[in-house]
């Protein structure tokens, strides 16, 4: 039979390429015959390019921007005809900084504004963007002043902190850097800029903000807001990778799922389409899947062609029903099977044995 192979990345330990990889590698020791469709996905975040880049081929420039924190970093802008892919997560992952150097108030997103320029100067007409995870919580201040947007006092670009005086904010510039470019935002997230599942209050946590300062910093975001566009503060998708997907609605982007974008892209629905079953998985697989992220998304696609779908996992965190509930009919953990140190020191090993075991059960 024909399997379908699509999950997203394992965070910190596979890439979604390599995952399905290895997914295959074990699937076929068990079952030789059956037809492996790799088909890696990405929700927008890390991974996003190199998962497009893989389906759609096209050419890869590369360009040097600034990191969270200024220092030059490599990153790269997909072309594939006149439409060029980004990743937030190149220019201001929470990845690019060690846990102990990381300083979330700080943090600027001039080197995504870097990013989207070279894109634009270019010559894309449209600029899709992958937001996820980023170091940053500034609501994109940095990048409206790398495309030419300024403050009469406080500062665009040096992270929430700048955020704190700023008034007299102009955008009229960076609009400007972007007319006639159709912006679309590709995301797993669709909470709103502020307040309690906000940016700040629900992601803050995770970039290494203590409780004690997620009042302050969300009101300095709520200050930024009040400069430019406070209603659209309020939109869902707005609080996206600290507040990217704020400034990027305020210059005119589309907001979109991140998973919808890949699946389309990679022709997902098609692949499906008469398969006998669809395999899907990230690092954990939990109740938070059903907002945006890779399993849903491609258990929806599989459940309209009513095609089974299954999921590996580092770890399982819901059960049956819930599962379901995801359109997932299956979900198997790796930490379960082989335990966590050989989950996080093999990998893909690991992942392989556990595809090899569940091909017993799915295989035909």
């Amino acid at each position: 039979m024909r399997v379908v192979i699509a999950p997203d990345k394992f965070a910190g330990t596979l890439s979604a390429v390599e995952a399905a990889a290895a997914i295959a590698a074990g699937w076929s020791r068990r079952a030789p015959g059956d037809e492996l469709v790799q088909v890696p996905m990405s929700d927008g975040g890390p991974g996003f390019v190199d998962v497009l880049h893989a389906a759609l081929g096209g050419e890869l420039q590369a360009v040097t921007v600034d990191d969270p924190y200024g220092a030059p970093v490599p990153a790269a802008v997909l072309r594939v005809g006149d439409t060029a892919y980004l990743e937030c997560a190149q220019a201001v992952g929470l990845h690019l900084t060690e846990p102990d150097r990381r300083r979330p108030e700080d943090g600027t997103t001039v080197g995504l504004g870097q990013l989207l320029a070279a894109a634009v100067e270019g010559g894309a007409r449209r600029v899709v963007v992958g937001l996820g995870g980023s170091a940053t919580n500034d609501a994109g201040a940095g990048l409206l002043a790398a495309l030419g947007a300024t403050a009469g006092t406080g500062s665009l670009t040096q992270g929430a902190t700048g955020l704190a005086e700023v008034a007299d904010v102009d955008v009229s510039a960076a609009l400007a850097a972007v007319e006639g470019i159709e912006l679309v935002v590709a995301s797993d997230v669709d909470n709103p800029l502020l307040g309690i599942t906000g940016a700040t209050k629900i992601f803050g946590p995770q970039k290494g903000l203590p409780d004690e300062r997620l009042v302050v910093v969300d009101g300095w975001l709520q200050r930024f807001a009040e400069q430019t566009d406070r209603k659209l503060a309020a939109r869902k998708g707005t609080g996206a990778a600290g507040g990217l997907g704020f400034a990027l609605q305020l210059l005119g982007a589309e907001q979109t799922s991140g998973v919808v974008v890949v699946a389309e892209a990679v022709g997902l629905a098609d692949l499906v389409r008469g398969s006998g079953l669809v395999l899907t998985g990230e690092g954990a697989f939990d109740f938070q899947s059903r907002s945006g992220k890779v399993p849903y998304g491609v258990a929806e696609v599989a459940a309209t062609a009513t095609v089974p779908c299954v999921a590996l996992a580092g770890q399982v965190l819901v059960g049956s029903r819930e599962m379901r509930a995801l359109g997932v009919e299956s979900a198997y953990s790796l930490v379960d099977l082989v335990g966590e140190e050989r989950a996080f020191a093999a990998p893909a090993d690991a992942l392989a044995e556990l595809a090899e075991r569940t091909a017993r059960t799915w295989s035909r």
